[in-house]
């Protein structure tokens, strides 16, 4: 059994969908359903006596004990995290507390369970930690990718909370010993993505008839990773990652933000013309960049290809295609994490251009 947390977001349940796809393995499953996190996303896990959903929060300590003390995990993949740059600018208290403070507690908790354990139990244990590219700062045009060797320089609350999560896990390791694990990945694009993201941002507003926000120039380059290529990397870290090592995940996919919008109006115009005939291209709307904004993200994924044999099994054309048309065959779920809440905060952001 291992034990997932965050795994009702986007790449949590990306990931426990897969898991239990290719292995009879039980997980458990600790979420606290921000508005991010959507049990939605595993409704197709109902009635699988393989998967446990508790909600709650990786800094409830008590909650965490219990869990280890009564399920006896072999590993822990953390996924819990606030993740979005724009809403750690508007409120970087909550990053704080869930990316730092929570990753702490889940460590502390994770520290004594282990301790406790005897022989090859101890010895198997896994921690897990999922970080992001962002840690590392920006690049200019000509820079080399990022390694695992590359200087933090973190430049939004957001990236700074995920670099010192991503400190604490390497502490725990090198001064307790703790079996840990971390992975940094690029972009993330896939199924149950919420649609405050670039990409799904674009297909829900192209559908709508809205405008699409681009910020300042669109030029701002990305790596972008199919979701379920990010979760074999995972798994494939977790068999077999060396204690202690950190691996880039990356799609070898670098494109600029307003080629990712044109390719999805591109799709859109294929898979659901508009109605006039018109493209979805002409929806594009350029918007006051955010504050901070990094120019460029590009993850070198050699380390992992050359250990433990893993590299994307998509490329950018077949997995965004896959992307739009789940989106296209799944618009009653686009509907129900559409809240209020969720508008609001679109509005706050892009202003009424959204």
């Amino acid at each position: 059994m291992i034990l997932v947390t965050g795994a009702a977001g986007f790449i949590g349940s990306n990931f426990v969908i897969d898991w239990l796809d290719q292995s009879e393995e039980a997980v458990i499953n600790v979420d606290k359903l921000t508005y991010a996190g959507n049990l939605e996303n595993l409704a197709g896990l109902k009635g699988d006596a393989r998967h446990q959903f508790v909600q709650g929060d990786i800094g409830d300590r008590a909650l965490i004990d219990k869990l280890l003390a009564e399920h006896k995990p072999r590993a822990i993949v953390n996924f819990a995290a606030e993740s979005h740059v724009d809403r750690s600018i508007h409120g970087p208290e909550d990053f704080i507390q869930t990316n730092v403070v929570g990753t702490f507690h889940l460590l502390e908790a994770a520290r004594g369970y282990w301790q406790a354990l005897e022989g090859d139990d101890r010895k198997n244990f896994r921690f897990l930690h999922v970080s992001t590219d962002e840690v590392y700062g920006t690049l200019s045009p000509s820079d080399p990718a990022f390694t695992e060797t590359t200087p933090y320089a973190p430049n939004s609350p957001y990236s700074a909370s995920k670099a010192s999560s991503d400190h604490l896990v390497r502490a725990y390791h090198h001064t307790y010993g703790m079996p840990v694990l971390t992975t940094n990945c690029s972009n993330n694009y896939g199924p149950f993505h919420f649609p405050e993201k670039l990409i799904p941002l674009m297909i829900v507003n192209a559908l709508a008839g809205k405008n699409l926000p681009v910020y300042g120039d669109g030029m701002q380059v990305r790596d972008w990773l199919y979701v379920k290529d990010h979760c074999s990397a995972i798994r494939r870290v977790l068999e077999a990652g060396q204690l202690g090592e950190t691996y880039n995940v990356g799609g070898w996919n670098e494109k600029p933000n307003i080629e990712i919008v044109k390719t999805v109006c591109a799709l859109l115009d294929e898979l659901r013309p508009r109605a006039d005939g018109k493209s979805y291209a002409e929806q594009i709307t350029y918007v006051t960049d955010r504050p901070g904004h990094d120019r460029r993200y590009a993850i070198d994924a050699t380390k992992i290809h050359r250990e433990l044999g893993w590299k994307p099994a998509e490329t950018f054309d077949t997995g965004i295609r896959k992307t739009v048309a789940w989106y296209l065959e799944n618009e009653a779920w686009v509907q129900h994490v559409q809240s209020g809440d969720y508008r609001q905060w679109v509005d706050l952001q892009y202003g009424a251009k959204a």
